[in-house]
């Protein structure tokens, strides 16, 4: 499930991205921000002006092992 978050939700997030996070541009990752309720997800190189989701703890659950394949 996606989430809703409103702009004021949305400014008071703390992103922090992988320690594995070296790809060759340097930056090419995806940082997530959390909140009891919520997985904040955006792209580290558009982290302004990227289209964000918001899962819910079961959708990241869910997630997590699918994308960790590889």
């Amino acid at each position: 499930m996606i989430r809703e978050t409103s702009a004021r939700d949305a400014a008071d997030l703390v992103w922090f991205k992988s320690s594995y996070s070296d790809g060759p541009e340097g930056d090419s990752c995806v940082e997530i921000a959390t909140t009891p309720s919520t997985i904040h997800v955006r792209d580290s190189k558009h982290a302004d002006s990227s289209p964000r989701l918001a899962l819910s703890l079961k959708a990241w659950a869910a997630f997590v092992p699918y994308a960790s394949e590889g």
